[in-house]
């Protein structure tokens, strides 16, 4: 797979993979299915263990991500960010394959095709390799939403955030209440809480900052979606 090493956040349908290098972790970002969904794999620099956020689609092209020769990162991990059919098309297979544990909140656990091997809540924490990711639990998009966020020791946040949060506004709700309940906890659990040079990485589509959106945040209550 054409991977391109000039990150920018954006990434075409079909087209090839974009790969960010951090000190201690690789992020590289690839569009898979009909839907242009995100799949993110992380790979630890110094113990080659990775970590794929959404298996959502084309089995074979993430495992052109992952690679075939005998260098290639070893897959300990899934985590699904969300139980919306369009973010798990390619788990099943792509679990399969590599022996991975999957991951998920409990209250998405159950449209699954793979019954999770771990549970996880908010303030939970994951590990790929030496590398620590903590888990947002953002409700409203979907009962278990979950934002993964990386403290770079070397630099900025990183935060992903499946359907939850897009540049211009969160995700898509079905009432008022989950509205109410989706802005709030992006307020209270992301925005109040992190910098502005946190990037972040959403499902579908291109990256922002929380910088870029923050004053965009009470637009955005206020319009009610």
């Amino acid at each position: 797979m054409n991977v391109l090493e000039d990150y920018s956040g954006h990434v075409e349908p079909g087209g090839p993979a974009s790969r960010r290098t951090l000190t201690d972790l690789t992020i590289t970002k690839l569009s898979v299915g009909p839907m242009d969904n995100n799949a993110y794999l992380l790979v630890c620099r110094a113990t080659g263990e990775a970590l794929l956020i959404d298996a959502a689609a084309d089995p074979e092209r993430l495992s052109d991500l992952i690679g075939h020769d005998d260098n290639r990162p070893t897959l300990r991990t899934i985590v699904t960010t969300h139980q919306h059919p369009d973010h798990w098309q390619a788990l099943g297979a792509i679990a399969g394959a590599y022996g991975a544990n999957t991951v998920a909140h409990p209250d998405d656990a159950g449209p699954l095709p793979v019954p999770p091997d771990s549970l996880v809540n908010h303030g939970d924490t994951i590990t790929v390799g030496n590398a620590t990711l903590e888990i947002i639990h953002l409700r409203g998009h979907t009962p278990g939403s979950i934002a993964l966020l990386y403290r770079d020791p070397g630099g900025h946040p990183h935060l992903f955030t499946g359907d939850s949060l897009f540049p211009g506004g969160v995700g898509k709700t079905t009432s008022p209440e989950n509205f109410t309940s989706l802005i709030d906890d992006v307020s209270s659990r992301v925005f109040d809480q992190l910098p502005d040079d946190t990037w972040f990485y959403p499902g579908h589509g291109d990256d922002s900052t929380l910088g870029v959106e923050r004053p965009k945040v009470a637009e955005w209550r206020a319009r009610g979606w």
